[in-house]
């Protein structure tokens, strides 16, 4: 039997709406990972201390704020820090269009906007992990 995916679903910052981030731990829990729900208010420093203890395979950070360009980034720097190098890290919220490529050179693997379909979140996750890609 394969080993069950295992994702860290996070809340970066002050930000207190946590309903969509709640939506996709639940489907990817139902699509058979193993997921891990941090709450709101995170810092980075304790997403990936999380990330860290809970030897996870993907953070999923979600930012309906506003400050997803510096908390991911942050975040991404955290991870680096713990050399947690082969973590996938995806993004999630609302987040602008032009946002993404910065998002992306700084190592966030994907983005997931209001409305991306659920499956396609699980479809994306699933397949990174299985090549190895992060």
């Amino acid at each position: 039997m394969a080993q069950k995916i295992k994702v860290l679903i996070a809340k970066p910052g002050l930000d207190g709406h946590d309903r969509g981030a709640k939506v996709v731990a639940k489907y990817l829990m139902d699509q058979g990972m193993e997921v891990i729900y941090t709450g709101i208010r995170k810092t980075p420093a304790t997403i990936a201390d999380i990330a860290l203890q809970e030897d996870v395979d993907v953070v999923g950070l979600s930012s309906l704020s506003g400050g997803h360009l510096t908390l991911f980034r942050q975040v991404m720097e955290e991870l680096r820090k713990r050399q947690l190098n082969d973590i996938m890290v995806f993004g999630g919220g609302v987040i602008p269009d032009e946002d993404i490529p910065e998002l992306e050179s700084f190592g966030i693997a994907g983005i997931f906007q209001p409305g991306s379909n659920l499956a396609e979140v699980s479809r994306f996750i699933e397949e990174r992990v299985n090549r190895g890609e992060r």
